[in-house]
């Protein structure tokens, strides 16, 4: 549906730091994103021990930012800035994400919505088994 380059043109994050593929669908609720930025060996929050699976929360943190992008550009606005406030229930699998080549299912579920406060439920799976999962609260300035 949408490929990385047009996730750039979306979200501040541009070339290496936009850490999605693609967006497999997305509707006034959710979105499920796609990628395999998880294995390239340049991935800007990989240590010199990989990639920990702490860094999902970057992976959904982006994708509720693209939805967000798309669900304010269909109703004719921007997002000019946004901010990850907290996170919640968090619960990370074992290891290093860094060793997982399955490619990563990256799920956000708008739970909430109020003058560009948002609260998201995220989920990330690779091969239907999940890695990182919890809900993040995102504060953004967006105009109309």
């Amino acid at each position: 549906m949408l490929d990385h380059d047009a996730i750039c043109r979306l979200i501040p994050h541009s070339g290496d730091m936009c850490l999605l593929d693609s967006v497999k669908a997305w509707n006034d609720k959710s979105i499920t994103c796609l990628t395999y930025a998880h294995l390239k060996k340049d991935n800007p929050v990989r240590n010199d021990k990989g990639l920990p699976m702490s860094s999902l929360i970057e992976f959904g943190a982006q994708a509720m930012a693209v939805h967000g992008c798309l669900l304010l550009e269909k109703n004719g606005g921007k997002m000019e800035e946004g901010y990850l406030a907290a996170l919640r229930d968090v619960k990370f699998s074992d290891g290093y994400l860094s060793d997982i080549s399955e490619e990563l299912v990256i799920h956000a579920e708008r739970l909430y919505a109020d003058a560009g406060n948002m609260i998201y439920e995220m989920k990330v799976e690779a091969n239907d088994r999940v890695l990182a999962s919890g809900r993040a609260t995102v504060v953004s300035r967006f105009s109309e």
